[in-house]
């Protein structure tokens, strides 16, 4: 997409969904910038490099996160980067069509799921005095998305966990971001209706829907040793879209 380079030898990377969308994006810079990529994740990517570098984790489960979480110590010896991109959208309901039971669903994967990935993953890096974590927030999250309540209240919770994080550890090596993107060309657009996608293309003064290319640069630089002052902070990535 452009000529920035990054040079992450010697680093390891976890990514939670990353066998596709915006993850396996992310996932493939890191393999390009040198890194040795983690994929957790349901499901395995069909080109993973080797079943080592796999690890099937629900993010729901943290028996499961904890598993992942020793096997890549045990292979790799130290994790540097997470990205931590695992998630769904649910339906796009009013509220009061909403069933419960689904909206307790989406809070617990993309909002507790980020809380389980972190409490494992922290100490790592904190007894090795460095660490990059970008979670994926959403634009729904600052913004609030109609007929996606769940979806954008679980977002808001991980803009305001991951503040919350970055102060805990802003006086050590970690640092702590999340990325906010509008709609961006992946699978997860086919939960929603067209006339839902399109109504968010339309709100876009680039009138677009974003690439996973684009998220994953941004990941990079998170994770890169230019970011140094940058914590607690949440990176919009939505075409001009968001207002504040």
């Amino acid at each position: 997409m452009n000529n920035v380079s990054y040079d992450f030898r010697d680093r390891v990377a976890v990514v939670t969904g990353g066998s596709n969308g915006i993850g396996a994006a992310i996932a493939q810079q890191y393999r390009e910038a040198g890194a040795k990529v983690f994929v957790w994740d349901l499901k395995a990517p069909d080109d993973v490099d080797g079943a080592d570098l796999f690890c099937t984790v629900d993010v729901a489960d943290m028996a499961t996160i904890e598993k992942a979480s020793e096997r890549t110590m045990t292979l790799a010896g130290r994790i540097d980067f997470l990205s931590h991109n695992a998630g769904f959208a649910g339906n796009t309901l009013p509220v009061s069509e909403c069933d419960p039971s689904e909206w307790q669903s989406v809070v617990d994967v993309n909002l507790t799921g980020t809380f389980r990935v972190c409490r494992a993953i922290v100490p790592i890096m904190q007894e090795a005095g460095f660490g990059r974590i970008v979670n994926m927030a959403s634009l729904a999250g600052k913004e609030g998305t109609p007929n996606a309540s769940a979806y954008s209240a679980a977002k808001a919770g991980v803009i305001a966990f991951t503040k919350s994080l970055a102060k805990e550890l802003a006086e050590t090596g970690i640092r702590v971001n999340c990325l906010a993107p509008a709609a961006i060309r992946t699978a997860i657009l086919d939960q929603m209706s067209p006339d839902f996608v399109q109504t968010m293309i339309d709100k876009s003064p680039m009138k677009r829907l974003g690439e996973v290319e684009e998220a994953a640069e941004m990941v990079m630089w998170l994770s890169s040793s230019a970011c140094t002052f940058n914590s607690g902070a949440v990176f919009d990535l939505s075409g001009g879209r968001a207002t504040y």
